[in-house]
């Protein structure tokens, strides 16, 4: 009897551990969620880092956002903004620094480091899909060859998601799935060679109507609740409800979240 009690309070305190239930362990949320900002993001978690990565995996969510950017030295590697003034104090663009002296940062979230777009995929591989934020400029179609080569060779491809840029669109086209806006599908539906899978929609302000248009033309749709909308809101997590609710009665079941609104997802 003893033996058993202490059993019991051992698998509560692991629940209580665990803080809300994940996605995976429930059969009833039928919503593929998407992890912006390369994870798990919050105090101990820094964006893009690999302890970000490990938590979107181990919450149970679908795929996860990379921010792809470019080295002075051509090395390929994820991180959000243009220089490494917030996580690692160094105000410096990403463009202007080699990956040597990259490597050697370490973030003010937990000392997680910066990197590379390979060994990112490398841990995904099998475990979660990937959306890249193409955060590089110009059509430089050598190194976007590699971009397309690193998610076959780690099996990610078929599934990928790409917010592109305009510069870039069309080497991506047909290589992987590009991020529109419904007027932007619609005036691709006139070109030559246009196809449904090259596409998906996707945004914040999507309707019903959008949504029903979308799957009608057997177009992926995706929902965005994102913090930045909301920073200039008194009370943000109130109106990130607000979003996530409206755009749930849309019918939309595919949404790209920022893991502080994962439990307006949750059944």
């Amino acid at each position: 009897m003893k033996k058993s009690f202490i059993c019991y309070i051992a698998l509560l305190l692991a629940f209580i551990g665990t803080g809300l239930p994940s996605f995976s362990q429930s059969s009833d949320n039928n919503y593929y969620l998407i992890a912006h900002r390369g994870g798990v993001v919050d105090s101990n978690r820094a964006e893009n880092s690999l302890p970000a990565l490990k938590a979107a995996i181990e919450r149970g969510y679908k795929m996860v956002e990379v921010d792809l950017r470019l080295t002075k030295d051509s090395v390929l590697i994820i991180h959000h903004d243009m220089n490494f003034k917030r996580y690692f104090g160094l105000d410096k663009p990403v463009s202007d620094i080699t990956w040597k002296e990259i490597s050697k940062l370490k973030s003010n979230t937990g000392g997680s480091k910066v990197l590379q777009f390979e060994e990112a995929l490398q841990y995904c591989s099998g475990k979660i899909d990937v959306m890249i934020d193409n955060k590089i400029s110009g059509n430089d179609t050598l190194l976007f060859s590699k971009v397309v080569a690193l998610l076959k060779k780690y099996k990610l491809d078929k599934a990928a998601l790409m917010i592109g840029t305009s510069e870039s669109t069309d080497f991506f086209t047909g290589k992987i799935k590009l991020s529109c806006t419904r007027k932007q599908l619609e005036e691709n539906m006139l070109k030559p060679g246009y196809s449904p899978s090259h596409y998906y929609l996707f945004g914040n302000e999507l309707s019903r109507d959008d949504v029903e248009w979308a799957r009608r033309n057997n177009i992926l749709p995706v929902g965005v609740v994102n913090a930045w909308r909301y920073r200039r809101f008194a009370n943000p997590a109130a109106e990130a409800e607000k979003d996530a609710q409206r755009l749930k009665a849309t019918g939309l079941n595919h949404f790209q979240i920022d893991s502080e609104f994962e439990r307006f997802f949750l059944p």
